[in-house]
């Protein structure tokens, strides 16, 4: 019996695959709230998808994120489902990155999008995100560690980027296999494994400048 690769399993759950053009692409941004009931059904759609990739892999214990582009909607929408299993989805519409922190972390991350390899990916362990309510209403919101990598992964989709983008020069990503073989924990988009890196929750930053660094990378 021949065993069906990730990438290949990925794309029949409905993700879109390395290569496509949509994925090198900006989303567009909502104008909101003129736009909520159109947020509102990607959000749904996003949160559909997730459930579906989330019967057929694993990941229990572990992050999990979904931008819009990636289920071929070019639209600036992304769910992330932290690796703590009571804690809400978080929704992301229009988000941008206003600062980063100048301490990096450097892990392997995964894509849904060509889950047959994995890629070490430097980021910064604590980022600011300002994006935009249904209501219209603008939040500005603090994610570190993990949950910053899990966050900062999907806005990058949004802007067209791929985490190979984010690699340094002349490092490549391995296969999956090769990857295993390692012993290392691979955390973001696909997944966070708790204890790679500690977990926190967003929390609302107040008080911060909306004029940080870094905007929209």
């Amino acid at each position: 019996m021949t065993e069906v690769q990730p990438s290949q399993r990925m794309r029949d759950l409905g993700v879109v695959q390395h290569g496509a053009e949509i994925l090198a692409e900006p989303a567009a941004a909502f104008e909101l709230p003129a736009e909520k009931a159109t947020a509102e059904h990607v959000i749904e759609r996003l949160a559909d998808a997730m459930d579906r990739i989330a019967q057929a892999h694993d990941f229990s214990g572990k992050g999990m994120g979904l931008a819009a582009p990636q289920i071929g909607i070019a639209r600036a929408a992304a769910t992330v489902r932290p690796a703590d299993a009571g804690a809400e989805p978080i929704v992301l519409l229009n988000p941008r990155i206003v600062a980063g922190s100048e301490e990096m972390d450097e892990q392997y991350e995964g894509c849904l999008s060509f889950f047959d390899v994995r890629g070490m990916a430097p980021r910064p362990l604590r980022i600011t995100v300002e994006a935009t309510a249904l209501d219209g209403t603008t939040r500005i919101t603090v994610y570190e560690r993990g949950l910053a990598r899990l966050i900062h992964h999907e806005i990058d989709h949004l802007d067209g980027l791929l985490y190979t983008a984010r690699m340094r020069p002349g490092v490549e990503p391995i296969p999956i296999g090769e990857y295993r073989q390692t012993g290392l924990i691979c955390s973001c988009q696909a997944f966070v494994q708790v204890g790679a890196v500690d977990q926190y929750q967003g929390h609302e930053a107040r008080g911060l400048s909306e004029t940080g660094q870094g905007a929209r990378r």
